[in-house]
């Protein structure tokens, strides 16, 4: 124990000394450019010129259908940061803004999302967490420091589809102007929802997809159904088809809150890589975030990722609601030292025959609302997957603000 503490300390003191020495180095270059509406080129000496530089532009407006460019820029760099506020944080607007970002003068966006989803939690929700890649340190801002590299432009545009004006727009993008190799990856993303889930196919969290790359994670939202009260919705498993895999996946976890690195329920933390902002089974919602930043998933073809709407209950609870004609579908029945699989069995065997365990814990197929935002890396700036869902669709029968 104590040699495995000392090697520990070993790899912090290393890794401390290896990034104190990039603080105090100078690269060859490399130019840093903020670009906010008090200086939107990130020009040199163009910054803070109106009202005799005393705070004359530190935010503008957006109204309603209007779009705005946030940044647009030629030349080859890396966005670093991105933090932003804005006036109406409601759950309609957070899904009715849209964030997209083009690379390279592509006619098509690589990531398109509600901004809300976009900066780490679903279900149009706020509230204060921190991972490796987004922060919320009151529950008011949005901050993401993914790098996004571009090689020949960047643009980033930010859409208000909701029917109200936004009174108040104040962001600010940090960049590196710098060149890249020949095997940079670009930032994508991909936003999904299904307002209820089909019995028994997996949701997709991003459809395949070809070209090389790393799936560096996806944040979820779920909704449940009211129906099925507050019986846990989250045996589903993650699956990750890679490189040629169609009928069955090479990766595959082991239930949902596995997934986000905890067990035997979920409730509330924001961790690095793995976290749940939201888990409140009583109202029935939960967001929850993973990030394959220490177990990168590489793919040098083609990939896909879904996730399966599955949950779990008693036998007699799962009983009742087949009784009273809720759409599941039992698929398996653990009692003790008895673990049975249901879909196996002859398809005439219901839940209630009297060969079965009389007690136990059920897995069943259900229909819940679910989101996702996924993130990844592709070696192209354009990914071919399906426009974002319209406006009404990504606002409707969202929770409330808490």
């Amino acid at each position: 124990m104590k040699l495995h503490f000392k090697l520990f300390y070993i790899l912090l003191f290393s890794t401390f000394i290896f990034q104190a020495q990039e603080l105090y180095t100078m690269p060859k270059g490399k130019e840093t450019k903020w670009i906010s509406f008090e200086n939107r080129s990130g020009d040199k000496g163009k910054g803070g010129i109106e009202n005799k530089t005393a705070k004359g532009h530190a935010f503008d407006y957006l109204k309603a259908g209007d779009s705005v460019n946030i940044v647009n820029l030629n030349g080859s760099g890396t966005v670093r940061r991105i933090w932003m506020t804005f006036s109406d944080r409601t759950p309609e607007m957070l899904r009715s803004l849209k964030i997209e970002m083009f690379w390279n003068g592509s006619s098509t966006p690589a990531v398109s999302a509600p901004i809300g989803d976009f900066f780490g939690i679903g279900l149009g929700q706020r509230l204060p967490f921190q991972s490796a890649l987004f922060s919320d340190p009151e529950g008011r801002s949005f901050n993401c420091i993914i790098p996004m590299p571009f090689k020949k432009s960047a643009k980033i545009t930010i859409t208000n589809e909701s029917d109200k004006d936004l009174i108040q727009l104040f962001y600010d993008v940090d960049l590196i102007m710098e060149e890249h190799d020949d095997d940079m990856l670009y930032f994508h993303t991909y936003w999904n929802r299904m307002n209820k889930t089909k019995l028994t196919e997996d949701f997709e969290i991003l459809p395949k997809i070809n070209g090389k790359g790393k799936f560096i994670g996806t944040n979820m939202g779920i909704k449940t159904d009211p129906a099925l009260e507050d019986t846990w919705y989250g045996e589903g498993e993650t699956k990750m088809y890679i490189d040629g895999d169609t009928k069955y996946p090479t990766i595959v976890g082991t239930g949902t809150e596995d997934y986000i690195g905890t067990a035997y329920g979920q409730q509330t933390y924001s961790h690095l890589y793995q976290g749940s902002p939201i888990a409140d089974p009583k109202k029935g919602i939960f967001a929850f975030y993973r990030y394959h930043i220490p177990d990168p998933v590489y793919f040098y073809e083609d990939i896909k990722v879904t996730i399966q709407s599955i949950g779990g209950a008693g036998k007699e609870k799962v009983q009742e609601f087949i009784d009273k004609g809720i759409h599941i579908k039992p698929v398996t029945l653990h009692d003790r030292l008895k673990f049975i699989k249901l879909l196996d069995m002859d398809s005439s065997t219901k839940l209630n025959d009297s060969s079965l365990p009389e007690n136990g814990w059920v897995n069943f197929y259900r229909e819940d609302d679910v989101s996702s935002t996924a993130y990844f890396y592709l070696d192209k700036p354009e990914n071919g997957l399906p426009k974002i869902a319209n406006v009404e669709k990504r606002t409707n029968d969202l929770p409330k603000k808490p």
